[in-house]
């Protein structure tokens, strides 16, 4: 097999998972791959599955020498290639998307290069693929429940619940603004954003991307992101793996959304932004804070666009008039995430027909 088949069939792979690396016309997903993929890397990624195996497994399964095979295993999982899952004295091993996977796990690899090359492929391809089907890979909560004007608020959608239902919680530099700033682009907002649960903080932390922190610490990080004016975004599934704190300016997701006519459409948020126009003082400081722009001024009182308002509420935070408030959308029009995340994979490959 050629070198450059190799690399077709590793596109053709990775597209064929989670939101997809699709062709672009320029070629740069390839030269991406070749980057961070030697050739051999290509070939066992390409026999490898989402499901966590061993490396024994691996090795009788390729019919490999088993001390090879489990070498270039935690090689690549080193390099961010693959996950790591570690239980007892076992390590298991899976496949994984570009996004989210591969992309997040190249923190402590990304610079000005291929940071440049990930931009460009963003704007040519991958950023398209984002928000094209109707199940999401992120989705917006709001900071604080008491944001919310009516309750009950599901323990999925409660930032400070997140953190108390987890075991083990790391925290990383996000790796979207890390990034941008490689390439010239981006913010100066908080760097420490990203928050990792359960295995994948243990791989973040094995692999010098992270710190582990307690829940409280997790707590006030959390509100300082959003001080910060940063969305809060978990994994879109009711058990996540991590949660991010994101902008529009260097978030894929959120720049998606934004060049998006009606954002409020693909986000799967549960609520909405609503000003008493009684209340307003006409401060402008919504305008700010918000990632979509979603607010304009009309006789010096801020109107919001339901339909490109995401619920994050970011703007109800700092309205020094308590002017604005998250409204509850209506029963029949509540999202549901999927349980799991493996759920949340399955139904996005379901609806861009990959299975």
């Amino acid at each position: 097999m050629s070198e450059d088949t190799i690399y077709q069939q590793l596109r053709q792979r990775l597209d064929d998972m989670a939101t997809g690396f699709p062709p672009s016309e320029t070629g740069v997903e390839i030269r991406i791959l070749k980057r961070l993929f030697s050739p051999a890397d290509a070939a066992l990624f390409l026999m490898m599955t989402p499901m966590l195996e061993t490396p024994e497994s691996v090795a009788g399964r390729l019919n490999l020498p088993e001390d090879d095979a489990a070498a270039h295993l935690e090689d690549m999982a080193s390099r961010g290639l693959l996950f790591r899952q570690k239980k007892n004295d076992q390590r298991r091993y899976a496949a994984v998307p570009f996004v989210v996977g591969i992309f997040e796990f190249q923190l402590n690899s990304v610079d000005e290069s291929l940071a440049k090359d990930i931009y460009d492929y963003y704007e040519a391809a991958l950023g398209k693929s984002f928000q094209a089907y109707g199940t999401p890979v992120m989705r917006t909560i709001p900071i604080n429940r008491t944001l919310v004007s009516e309750w009950p608020v599901a323990p999925y959608e409660d930032v400070p619940r997140i953190f108390d239902d987890q075991k083990k919680i790391a925290v990383a530099p996000c790796i979207c603004r890390t990034a941008a700033k490689k390439a010239g682009q981006g913010c100066d907002r908080p760097l420490e954003a990203c928050f990792i649960f359960g295995s994948h903080a243990e791989y973040y932390v094995d692999n010098g991307m992270g710190r582990y922190i307690d829940k409280e610490e997790a707590k006030e990080i959390a509100r300082k992101n959003e001080a910060a004016g940063l969305v809060m975004q978990p994994f879109n599934s009711q058990y996540v793996g991590g949660m991010c704190s994101c902008c529009g300016c260097c978030c894929g997701m959120l720049r998606s959304l934004k060049k998006q006519d009606h954002p409020a459409e693909a986000v799967k948020s549960n609520y909405y932004a609503t000003v008493a126009a009684e209340d307003c003082t006409g401060c402008e400081v919504c305008l700010e804070r918000c990632h979509m722009e979603a607010i304009d001024m009309a006789d010096d009182i801020a109107q919001i666009n339901p339909r490109r308002c995401i619920g994050c509420g970011l703007c109800v935070s700092t309205c020094p008039a308590d002017a604005i408030r998250l409204i509850r959308k209506s029963d029949d029009a509540q999202y549901v995430p999927p349980r799991t995340g493996m759920e949340t994979y399955i139904r996005i490959a379901q609806e861009r027909g990959k299975i």
